[in-house]
């Protein structure tokens, strides 16, 4: 979440965390995080409003002034972390955004600098957060507080006194699953270093009713089920109890003994352990789940009718079991000796003795735990109180209970009122402002009402329960209206009008709360009723409670239950309209509003706002609060709405907070514009006055490479002889020979001759290998022919040259008529597979008379055929070293002899267009490379 936080905030100023008017920037969008800053204070739809916006943001806490408002987000937020801890540590108050953690801080810092007590009240509705509230601050004060490995035992049992006091104290309800059903109060004590070393508890109202009765979709308290679910099974064996939770009167009422999200066998080991870490003896324990056995064992007793329609128990096997786990004596009395009771009063009896017994059990185990976090040193101690208390309750039946829950809360919120304006007006009279009278709803009214001496509420119950004679519903009801029917919060059906009379029962009376109307059923106890002053105890014990915090310094976190769903993200605006009038939020907020919307030490102000004015901007050398002064005259303040304090500066109205706000953000982007580009051309600059530096260093390194470059390879040459390398080698790259015949090569540094002589070679002959893989066998074979008529005409005869770069025909058979050779076919006998064939002229020896013929070459004979008549026949194997002629005569142009002439042993002279062609391929059909003698001239 704080991340986050920052993020919309925008603000750090001076390398701090992001303070409390960061919020200010986002505040249309996350609403702001203080509720006094709403410019409609009185307004619950603009609180609503402002609460909605943070909780969809996940931003579950918001302030007024000091008073932490927390709503429980039913989901996992990462917010609880050891690094979120350490961030609140030592913060002053506003400099973060509202979170428990910051109460639990400032408490803690307070108490240690000002040497003084502190307690914090946690109020909400069941399932709004309280116990978990309770937990968090535990673990923050375990923490971060300095501790030794003595000290260490303390901190173990302040914490694990918790999920002990919650096994015998909390149940599921219908709105949470883990519901405190008593109100307790501890004190954590910390020695001069602050240090905890001990601490005490206080346990007020345990829902006793809830042992014998639970509504549906309830159950007991978890320490029955978490016995039952992981005891192991010698102790229920001798506890005479079995697994199943069924076999229980006491704990099925509900009908859901089982619960999906609770883990009762995961539970009982933590208790275990915790009672281990908290001092229980093994004795101490024994006696302790007895009694939890002997509850279970009491509600499944059963009574019937004696003759005489007395109760008797009908089945002696339950105080068998609770003679042998508990303490029979008392309860025998009570069920059997006390006095004949028919059967209906022997079961309200037998519940009465279970509530009693499981009421005293908790008050043992309290003291228990306190004697083990009881600190035995006797120097003075400073304490922090944690008081988790029931929320106002409104029910469709509104029992005693409800009365005395209602009536705390009453006095409670009494005490706030009380001490927000006390400090509103010590903080007043501290800077020297004048008071300014502020109005609001003094509940004292209702709770002189309810306590008052002879004339209040309890005291008329008191009286009615000991007056001799029976006391009845209706006599207790009368009392209340002869004596307090005349109050203005007071009403029964007798004294209401015709409209509100409908809404009241005849058994019922009604209150005016400051929270709202709320009706009790006036309902007495049948049994001990004489002796047990129920509601003056609890009077007492609250009007004691009341004192210690008056003792006190206060601080407040009230939480709210946002759907009656658990669901995260839901935001039900009727539920969460009646939790804010129950918990006095409003009242809270106009009291904190009646003066004064902001207020902040000047010097925290003058550093934010010191921009928006020249005098201040960027620095101002002179006190704080004469700078503060310059700055709102020059901003334009009017006089009704500030003050000018001692320390601080006090804004009246938020909309002049919000003005001056929104000019810190029109000044802060320009000023960020501006410096941004400052920042930019510095940055500029900077890169190229860094460039300029390496440039020069890298001429001097290269300049001193070139000198030494003729040296062995050295620091001083190395990148010079690295760079020449580099870049012979990539130009090289684009000028290597494409195919054998290029000979050019680049010519090389000094320094690379050799690998260049090298690379030439690798290179020609990865051209070669590569040329000669891509002959194909038919080229191979021209290739051959080609290499016999350069052993045979090579500088030896004109026109070689540019004739030997034509290619030379396998063969020109299918230039002519296949009916030629075909009857050239016929002729010979066994017909010749024909190699060649080519049109020459023949010249007579005499004459030199030139006739056009065939010439033919097969596998082992040449023939100059005319019209597929055979005129001669040349057997190669006749032929000798110097048979075929090749003859060059140099005459005049004119003369025909002047062509090149092939000659047959003196006898046969042919001439034909491709010479080179035929005198190749007759030396191989031949296989006789000496056949040809070139001749210069006739």
């Amino acid at each position: 979440m704080f991340d986050y936080f920052y993020q919309i905030s925008g603000l750090v100023e001076d390398n701090t965390d992001a303070n409390m008017e960061g919020a200010l920037i986002a505040r249309d969008r996350v609403g702001v995080q203080d509720f006094v800053l709403l410019d409609s204070h009185t307004s619950e739809t603009s609180f609503l409003n402002n609460l909605r916006k943070r909780y969809q943001e996940n931003l579950i806490y918001t302030y007024i002034g000091t008073l932490l408002v927390s709503v429980n987000p039913y989901k996992e937020l990462d917010i609880y972390t050891v690094t979120q801890m350490q961030l609140y540590r030592g913060v002053n108050f506003f400099e973060l955004p509202p979170h428990l953690y910051a109460i639990a801080d400032n408490a803690y810092r307070v108490m240690c600098s000002e040497y003084n007590n502190h307690f914090i009240l946690i109020s909400g509705e069941s399932g709004a957060g309280k116990t978990e509230a309770s937990k968090k601050i535990l673990q923050y004060y375990a923490v971060t507080c300095p501790t030794t490995e003595q000290l260490q035992i303390v901190r173990d049992r302040l914490l694990l006194s918790n999920p002990v006091l919650e096994a015998f104290g909390n149940a599921k309800t219908l709105r949470n699953d883990n519901s405190s059903r008593f109100g307790k109060y501890m004190d954590i004590q910390f020695d001069f270093k602050g240090a905890p070393v001990g601490g005490h508890i206080l346990s007020y109202l345990i829902e006793k009713s809830r042992v014998v009765h639970q509504n549906h979709g309830e159950r007991n308290f978890h320490i029955f089920y978490q016995l039952l679910e992981g005891g192991d099974k010698d102790l229920l064996c001798w506890l005479g109890l079995e697994r199943n939770p069924q076999k229980y009167a006491y704990l099925i009422q509900g009908r859901c003994a089982k619960v999906f999200s609770i883990n009762d066998k995961n539970d009982w080991k933590i208790v275990r352990k915790a009672f281990s870490i908290i001092d229980f003896t093994e004795k101490d324990l024994e006696h302790l789940f007895g009694i939890v056995a002997s509850v279970l064992h009491l509600g499944n007793i059963q009574f019937e009718e004696d003759s005489n329609g007395h109760a008797i128990i009908r089945n002696g096997t339950q105080i068998k079991w609770i003679s042998k786990v508990s303490f029979p004596s008392q309860v025998v009395l009570v069920l059997q000796v006390l006095s004949p009771l028919n059967v209906d009063l022997a079961f309200y009896a037998r519940d009465a003795v279970a509530k009693a017994i499981y009421g005293r059990t908790f008050t043992w185990l309290v003291n228990k735990i306190n004697g083990s976090l009881a600190n035995k040193d006797s120097t003075r101690k400073t304490v922090i109180g944690l008081l988790d208390i029931y929320g106002f309750e409104v029910l469709d039946t509104n029992s005693f209970e409800q009365f005395c829950i209602n009536y705390c809360n009453e006095k409670l919120q009494q005490l706030l009122i009380e001490m927000t304006l006390k400090a509103e007006q010590e903080e007043y009279e501290l800077e020297g402002i004048e008071w300014e009278p502020i109005p609001y709803f003094n509940n004292k009214i209702i709770c002189d009402l309810v306590e008052q001496k002879h004339k209040g509420i309890i005291s008329i119950l008191d009286e009615e329960c000991l007056r001799p004679g029976e006391a009845t519903d209706l006599s207790f009801l009368e009392k209340l209206e002869e004596k307090v029917g005349d109050h203005a919060h007071f009403v029964t059906r007798k004294l209401a009008d015709q409209k509100t009379r409908k809404s009241i029962d005849w058994v019922d009376f009604r209150l005016l709360h400051y929270a709202g109307e709320v009706t009790y059923f006036a309902k007495l106890n049948k049994l001990f009723s004489m002796s047990s002053q129920v509601a003056t105890q609890f009077k007492n014990s609250l009007m004691s409670l009341i004192e210690i915090l008056m003792s006190k310094e206060p601080s407040y976190v009230r939480c709210i239950k946002p759907n009656e769903n658990k669901e995260p993200g839901k935001f039900d605006d009727f539920l969460i309209r009646h939790q804010v009038k129950y918990l006095g939020l409003m009242e809270h907020l106009r009291v904190r509003r009646a003066g004064f919307a902001y207020r902040r030490k000047y010097e925290l102000f003058l550093q934010r706002y010191k921009s928006l004015c020249p005098a201040t901007w960027p620095h101002w050398h002179g006190p704080a609060a004469e700078g503060v002064e310059r700055l709102i005259k020059h901003l334009g303040y009017k006089p009704e709405e500030y003050k000018l304090g001692r320390t601080k500066i006090f804004i009246r109205f938020p909309k002049t907070l919000f003005a001056t706000e929104d000019a810190f953000e029109i000044r802060k982007h320009l000023l960020g514009m501006a410096a941004l580009e400052a920042c930019w051309r510095g940055a500029l600059a900077r890169k190229e006055a860094k460039k300029r530096t390496w440039a020069v260093q890298i001429i001097r390194k290269f300049i001193n490479g070139f000198i030494n470059r003729k040296k062995p390879l050295c620091p001083e040459n190395i990148e010079f002889v690295r760079l020449v390398q580099y870049k012979y080698f990539m130009k090289l790259r684009d000028h290597v020979p494409k195919n054998v015949l290029d000979k050019s090569w680049l010519r090389p540094p000094s320094i690379l001759e050799e690998t260049s002589e090298m690379l030439k070679k690798i290179c020609i002959r990865n051209l070669v290998r590569k040329y000669c893989r891509g002959v194909t066998a038919e080229r191979k074979v021209q290739l051959q022919q080609k290499v016999v008529a350069s052993a045979v005409f090579r500088g030896k005869k004109e026109g070689y040259l540019q004739s030997i770069n034509q290619p030379f025909a396998d063969t020109r058979l299918s230039e002519y008529t296949p009916n030629l050779l075909k009857g050239l076919c016929q002729m010979l006998t066994p017909a010749p597979c024909f190699q060649y064939a080519t049109p020459v002229v023949k010249y007579d020896r005499n004459g030199f008379k030139a006739r056009e013929r065939l010439l033919v070459l097969t596998q082992s004979s040449a023939y100059v055929v005319e019209m597929a008549k055979i005129k001669q026949k040349i057997d190669y194997a006749t032929l000798k070293g110097n048979g075929v002629n090749w003859c060059g005569a140099f005459l005049p142009i004119s003369d025909p002899l002047t062509l090149p002439l092939l000659c047959f042993q003196g006898d046969v002279i042919l001439h034909c267009e491709h010479i080179f062609e035929v005198v190749s391929k007759l030396c191989m059909l031949a296989n006789k490379q000496n056949l040809v003698k070139v001749v210069q001239g006739r």
